[in-house]
């Protein structure tokens, strides 16, 4: 009896070769070879007969498209946000989805204070003065605000927010932060954060500094009504999800002076899971150069960091076809039917 074909795992964004590597003798592997993310139907039509998928921040992976997925059993998403997955469509269809749950955690806080850094002592249009005029010494130009003696507020105290915290401690800044969830915020933060509700903490600080995933009742979190509420001449953070601000109350907030400054990592045109999501970076955001900082996603853009979070991604979709429980799991699948042992998983 001929021996059964590998299952097909797909890689929808470009993977090392070590992660690649991971896979043999488990599982046939395609991968997208470029930077762009595929289409929608070419996507569709590599992952029909994909047992396990490694998705990445560009998927939109909902209802539909796993109807188009009969046989898929795993999700291993080589990230720690998920709100570009339906989790409970793909719990409903027997499918296991899972994270990376810390491994995005320092790299994402280190850029973080970069951001803060950058905009706060006006690096970017320093760079760009001496780029486009040269550079004859000092001269009395581009004050800004240090993080010494600065308040500063950080919005969501899971652990991004919390490493965050921990490396300010340094900077002899004030620290304090919000979150509604319980238990957020550890005993060993007791001395050096502060804990205040949403309303306190705008209007007192000069950096806010926003650290939460996107979810229904974040989407658009400082909006208009918020930035009034801060003090005037602060600066806005966000290395978490485009979403938590509305762009053009922000742009709005720069143009009429409330706020001083934005830096993100992130913007509202990556929030796939959002039908009315924006096709791009507001334009009024790029044309601040002076105030602004905007960086195209690099929050765990280090190397190192990115092979582990996609050999952790690869590692829990072996261990499902495999019949084990992965790490970073976060949904317990319907049974329909799909035991370990089963190669595919057919709908009724």
């Amino acid at each position: 009896m001929n021996k059964s074909p590998l299952p097909l795992v797909v890689m929808t964004n470009v993977v090392f070769p070590e992660t690649v590597a991971l896979f043999e003798g488990v599982a046939r592997v395609v991968v997208n070879d470029r930077p762009e993310p595929w289409p929608a139907d070419v996507m569709r039509e590599h992952c029909r007969e994909a047992v396990g998928l490694m998705a990445f921040m560009t998927d939109r992976i909902d209802g539909a498209f796993l109807d188009g997925c009969p046989r898929l059993r795993v999700v291993g998403a080589a990230l720690k946000g998920f709100d570009n997955i339906d989790v409970e469509a793909a719990t409903r269809r027997g499918v296991q989805v899972t994270i990376c749950e810390d491994l995005l955690t320092a790299p994402s806080a280190e850029l973080a204070i970069g951001l803060m850094l950058s905009l706060g002592r006006h690096m970017l249009p320093g760079d760009a003065g001496i780029r486009d005029a040269g550079f004859g010494g000092w001269r009395p130009v581009h004050y800004g605000v240090g993080l010494a003696d600065a308040e500063v507020g950080i919005v969501g105290f899971g652990r991004v927010g919390q490493a965050i915290a921990e490396r300010l401690a340094g900077f002899g800044c004030r620290i304090s932060a919000f979150d509604a969830s319980p238990g957020a915020f550890p005993e060993r933060f007791d001395a050096s954060v502060a804990r205040r509700g949403l309303p306190e903490l705008l209007e007192n600080s000069d950096f806010v500094v926003l650290a939460l995933p996107l979810t229904p009742t974040t989407l658009h979190l400082i909006d208009a009504s918020a930035i009034s509420t801060m003090k005037t001449g602060a600066l806005l953070i966000n290395p978490a999800r485009g979403s938590l601000v509305d762009e053009q109350a922000v742009a709005d907030a720069l143009e009429g002076g409330k706020l001083a400054g934005y830096a993100a990592d992130v913007f509202e045109c990556e929030d796939w899971a959002r039908p009315d999501r924006p096709d791009c970076v507001n334009p009024r955001l790029r044309e601040r150069t002076a105030s602004t900082v905007l960086t195209p996603h690099l929050g765990s853009a280090v190397t190192r960091v990115r092979r582990e979070i996609e050999a952790s991604a690869a590692r829990s979709i072996i261990d499902v076809l495999s019949g084990r429980q992965p790490a970073g799991a976060i949904n317990v699948p319907a049974d329909t039917g799909n035991g370990p042992d089963t190669e595919m998983r057919r709908t009724s």
